[in-house]
């Protein structure tokens, strides 16, 4: 088994690491309401006002006592009037060990600096709150190879991320020094990150550019969407792969790494990835747990060789399932024909 690590994880603030020494013994402090902040929901009300916290963190906070209005505690549903004083505590952090789990990891490539892995749909990359155990970070260190630290103890070796119902390729960094490599080229946008998903709807193009900037949903903080204030440039590149009667098979290519950032900008597009409970419809008509999107090629600079490496990983079961129930070409093929193919209309 490979080492454990003792991390403090806030309980109130998901994934964030105590940063300063205040985070660390907590927070604390009162909020006045005035007229423009009257009438709401004060679980609403103090997700805006306290962007660190989800809307179920913030009513977690509520239920056990550590909000209250004119010293009174209330539920999630009151609404706020004008003048009333809120008053708020974010109990400290607690200490949580991040244990070593001998899970199973597809290894694709590995040597002294970095480790290419292909991530089965369902598997959480690090921890996070509520996700303590059966993690990418967890398989890592029971697999017991060096990890660097630079993202701390929560996220050893992790330099890029894919969302948990995302299959696919990621690099992980076994050194700081391989760490700091591919972390610049991940800022400078050199790493090859290409994507097969399956959306909702026929795209008559044969492919575009989404250059659309992505922030925080103004109307539900657990959400990224396409917005013009406090937001990050985000750019996707894709290519129609293959028309169905109600779907389309598409490539993407993303230019930036922003949170959520496909499944945001085909929602943008109307066409939202299928299966995507958070951003595609709640009802499927093909039976589903995740939104149908592989992170198929990863391509970057070795960090210490500088030679370039690349590697693919062929479409997975659940994939391929849904692929063959809708009559794809695509089935028969491996990833590394599906660029080069000619596509057939």
């Amino acid at each position: 088994m490979g080492k454990a690590y003792r991390i403090k994880i806030g309980s109130l603030t998901g994934a964030r690491q105590a940063r300063t020494a205040q985070e660390a013994k907590g927070a604390a402090g009162q909020l006045r309401i005035d007229e423009s902040g009257q009438g709401k929901r004060i679980d609403v009300y103090l997700t805006a006002a306290l962007p660190d916290l989800t809307r179920t963190q913030v009513q977690r906070l509520l239920e056990n006592g550590d909000v209250l209005v004119n010293g009174q505690p209330v539920k999630a549903n009151y609404k706020t009037k004008t003048d009333d004083l809120i008053t708020y505590r974010i109990p400290a952090p607690k200490p949580v060990e991040i244990l070593p789990e001998k899970l199973p990891l597809d290894i694709v490539y590995e040597d002294e600096d970095v480790l290419v892995v292909n991530k089965p749909q369902g598997m959480v990359v690090h921890p996070a709150f509520g996700n303590y155990q059966g993690t990418l970070v967890n398989a890592l260190l029971g697999y017991g190879c060096k990890l660097s630290d630079l993202n701390g103890d929560l996220r050893p070796g992790i330099v890029h991320r894919i969302d948990k119902e995302t299959s696919g390729l990621l690099v992980v960094a076994k050194n700081n020094e391989a760490h700091r490599e591919l972390a610049a080229q991940l800022k400078k946008h050199e790493l090859k990150r290409e994507y097969l998903a399956l959306v909702h709807g026929v795209l008559n193009e044969p492919g575009g550019i989404i250059d659309a900037p992505i922030g925080r949903d103004l109307k539900d903080r657990q959400k990224m969407a396409v917005v013009f204030k406090n937001s990050k440039p985000a750019v996707t590149r894709y290519l129609v792969l293959e028309r169905f009667a109600a779907h389309t098979l598409i490539k993407c290519s993303l230019e930036t790494g922003r949170t959520h950032q496909i499944r945001v900008h085909m929602a943008y597009l109307h066409h939202p990835v299928v299966g995507d409970a958070k951003y595609g419809y709640r009802k499927e008509k093909l039976n589903l747990v995740g939104q149908v999107l592989h992170a198929a090629t990863l391509g970057f600079a070795h960090p210490r060789s500088k030679q370039w490496l690349e590697f693919t990983a062929d479409i997975p079961t659940y994939f391929r399932e849904v692929l063959q129930s809708l009559g794809s070409q695509y089935i028969h093929f491996e990833v590394t024909n599906i660029s080069t193919m000619e596509k057939k209309e």
